[in-house]
């Protein structure tokens, strides 16, 4: 009752707000965020939270057009100059701000328009790669699952194509080509991502998978992973995180970072959880992902692969 008097009073009176700030300071909503509030996700949100809310008919405008072209993914190249700064010179003169006086806002803009944007464009291209079905027909397919094995058992070549070895790194059965059904591609791309960036740890991840006692199927929790990951991405939780590591534009490999993260981080909270047997997974990823929800609930979360080699 209290929650839903004070959200009617916030969205009567913001207006009137605005407007007397407007006054006193002689700087618009979106100055008063670039000048006020740091750099990264604090800044970025809000921005965000102010451009989409705007009654201005020119921003809603400029919006759909940002959108149109993160949804193509032609934020990107030489086009990315020319979207942001058709960006800012619109958001200028609808505000009626003066570059040569304010010239800190507009760069300061355009870091939040990438973030935003970017974001959304990161959005599109990761469900593109989870939409897209492994296929073994397709030599680049193939290939990087050839190369995931290398990576994460380099002393034992694979005696054929399909066999039980793949069992080995978690996979369920003689051809991991099933266990990509949920999350495509995407699940294929994080695994080999985290076995080539960050091998050390991906083979201490692996051998703790192999624990008589605390192990698990190092692919199918990873392939888990890259769901909680792109759910996080997706639901826009993972805002925090993205809006703060990345300097402009958040990329794919920056969802990969953040999935390795989520891997390590996990493989750590599931050992230090003693869990009695493999049922315990779902319990345990879901307590995971309800920490890792709440730690990216604040705006100043960043995550960053924090390497230390423990035996278990």
């Amino acid at each position: 009752m209290f929650r839903s008097i004070w959200t009617f009073l916030y969205w009567f009176l913001r207006p009137l707000v605005k407007w007397f700030l407007r006054r006193t300071t002689k700087l618009c909503e979106l100055q008063r965020i670039c000048y006020g509030e740091i750099v990264g996700a604090p800044r970025s949100q809000k921005i965000e939270f102010s451009l989409h809310h705007s009654k201005n008919e020119d921003i809603k405008e400029l919006i759909a057009y940002l959108n149109r072209a993160s949804e193509s993914r032609t934020i990107s190249g030489s086009n990315r100059d020319n979207v942001l700064q058709y960006a800012v010179f619109v958001v200028l003169r609808v505000k009626n701000i003066n570059p040569m006086i304010h010239p800190q806002f507009g760069k300061s803009l355009t870091r939040c328009i990438e973030h935003i944007w970017g974001y959304r464009q990161l959005l599109h291209e990761v469900e593109l790669l989870r939409t897209t079905s492994y296929n073994a027909e397709n030599i680049d397919h193939e290939i990087k699952l050839l190369k995931l094995w290398e990576h994460l058992m380099p002393s034992a070549p694979l005696e054929s194509r399909v066999t039980k070895q793949w069992q080995d790194i978690g996979f369920q059965g003689d051809d991991p080509k099933t266990d990509f059904r949920g999350m495509g591609l995407l699940g294929l791309e994080n695994l080999l991502y985290f076995a080539q960036e960050y091998s050390d740890a991906a083979s201490h991840v692996l051998s703790h998978s192999h624990h008589p006692q605390y192990g698990y199927a190092f692919a199918i929790v990873g392939i888990n992973l890259t769901s909680m990951a792109y759910h996080l991405l997706k639901d826009g939780t993972a805002k925090s995180h993205f809006y703060n590591v990345s300097r402009g534009l958040p990329s794919i490999k920056t969802f990969h970072q953040f999935y390795c993260y989520l891997f390590y981080e996990f493989d750590r909270f599931w050992i230090e959880a003693k869990p009695k047997n493999v049922m315990d997974f779902t319990f345990i990823k879901d307590k995971f992902e309800r920490s890792i929800r709440s730690c990216l609930a604040n705006p100043s979360t960043v995550f960053r692969i924090n390497i230390s080699v423990d035996n278990v």
